[in-house]
Formats: structure tokens, C-alpha cells, sequence
């Protein structure tokens, strides 16, 4: 009787060898782990788009420098904080143009005319009125000098925004000197023209040039700048 206890049931379960806590604290073990895997990766790709924004702002910060005609800093000079490579960079202001004035109007010098005795009115024949005095040649041509010069396309490209001195001087290489040159561009030549600025390809569109120079050139300052900012 003694045996046949001890042969069936003196040997336990595999069950009750493992305590019942013990699954469930692997269980919670498993899931921490998956937790801290998952945050890992999180962290990882958040790092990664950290790099690409840093890379990015450092390549524009560049470019800048480049057209603005400053030097590059060197590499191995300190890196820039985070926020000085996301904050965007404010657009250098224009040099002031001085508007060309006209030129003075000297007056013509005064001939003395010898006084002609006019001849006495008959007594029935009305007294004629003196005729008016017609304005000189030079003060006619006055306004119309200072019209021209103060024309909306007859001012110069650096008003657009996004431009430095070397950018100004490869579109003055193409003719574009004013804004009215610009402005008189159709999309297919302004494409051709931006293929040929070299390392400042792709600045015409991003900056908006056409748009820019078309609203100059109409005389629209006020509609320049509630899109582009203050002249």
C-alpha cells in the first residue's frame, strides 16, 4: 500500500514546481523589457531627425554666409547651439538706393528788350488784352524728367529680398539691373536664368523673385509688404 502511494503520488506536478508569483512577475519582466526596447528605438529616431534638422539649418546657415559675401566659419571652431541653427536667420536689409533727383532748372538769362511805344487806340477800336506768356522750354521738361526717373521699374534689384552683392552682380552679367528688367521676365526665361547662376541655383524660386519685382515694378509697395516684409 505504502509503495503504490509513493509511485503515483509522491512526485509533484511540473505545474507546482514553479511558484504561482513567479509567472507573473516574468511576465512583468517581459513587458518592461519590450518597454525599454521600445523607448530605445524612440530615442533613436527622434536623435536622427535631431541630426538631419542640425545638418540641414548648418548647410543654410551657409549658404547665407556665402551670399552675403561673408567667410565660412572653419570646422573646427565651436559648433552652434541648437536654437542659434533653428532660429531663421533674418533677411539682410537692402542698402538704402538714393533716388535720382532731377536735375536743376536754371533760369534763362534775361534779355533786355528795348520798349516799343504801342501804337494809340482809336477812339472806337477796343484796347486788345496782352497775351499770356508762354512757360520756357526748360521748365517744361522739368517734370517730365523727374517722372521718369521716379518710375516703379526703374528701380534697382538689390530692393528684392534674398539678394547680396554676388547675386547681384551675376544677374547684372544677364542685364537684370532694376526691377522692371526682372519683373519682365516670363517663367520659362526665368528658368533658364536660374540654371545659370551656378551655386545659387534654385534661389529664384525659393525667394520669389518674379513675385518680389512684379509688385515693385506695378508700384504696389504696399501689397510688397504685407507679403514680404518692410523696404
Amino acid at each position: 500500500m505504502n509503495d503504490t502511494t509513493a509511485a503515483t503520488g509522491g512526485a509533484a506536478p511540473a505545474e507546482s514546481l514553479i511558484p504561482d508569483g513567479v509567472a507573473t512577475i516574468t511576465t512583468i519582466h517581459f513587458a518592461l523589457l519590450a518597454i525599454v526596447a521600445l523607448a530605445a528605438i524612440a530615442v533613436i529616431i527622434i536623435g536622427m531627425r535631431l541630426k538631419r534638422r542640425r545638418t540641414h539649418a548648418a548647410r543654410q546657415v551657409e549658404e547665407n554666409a556665402q551670399d552675403a559675401g561673408m567667410t565660412v566659419r572653419a570646422p573646427d571652431s565651436a559648433p552652434l547651439s541648437e536654437a542659434a541653427l533653428t532660429q531663421p536667420k533674418a533677411a539682410p536689409a537692402p542698402a538704402p538706393v538714393p533716388s535720382p533727383a532731377a536735375p536743376p532748372v536754371m533760369p534763362a538769362p534775361a534779355v533786355p528788350e528795348e520798349p516799343v511805344a504801342a501804337p494809340e487806340p482809336l477812339s472806337d477800336e477796343p484796347v486788345a488784352a496782352a497775351a499770356p506768356m508762354s512757360a520756357s522750354p526748360a521748365a517744361e521738361a522739368a517734370p517730365t524728367a523727374a517722372a521718369s526717373a521716379e518710375r516703379p521699374q526703374d528701380q534697382p534689384i538689390t530692393l528684392l529680398k534674398g539678394l547680396g552683392p554676388k547675386l547681384t552682380q551675376k544677374l547684372a552679367e544677364h542685364g537684370i539691373t532694376t526691377v522692371g528688367d526682372m519683373a519682365a521676365l516670363s517663367d520659362q526665361q526665368a528658368q533658364a536664368l536660374d540654371a545659370q547662376l551656378g551655386p545659387f541655383s534654385g534661389r529664384m524660386a525659393r525667394d520669389r523673385w518674379l513675385e518680389q519685382a512684379r509688385l515693385l515694378a506695378a508700384g504696389d509697395r504696399a501689397g510688397f509688404e504685407a507679403v514680404f516684409g518692410r523696404l
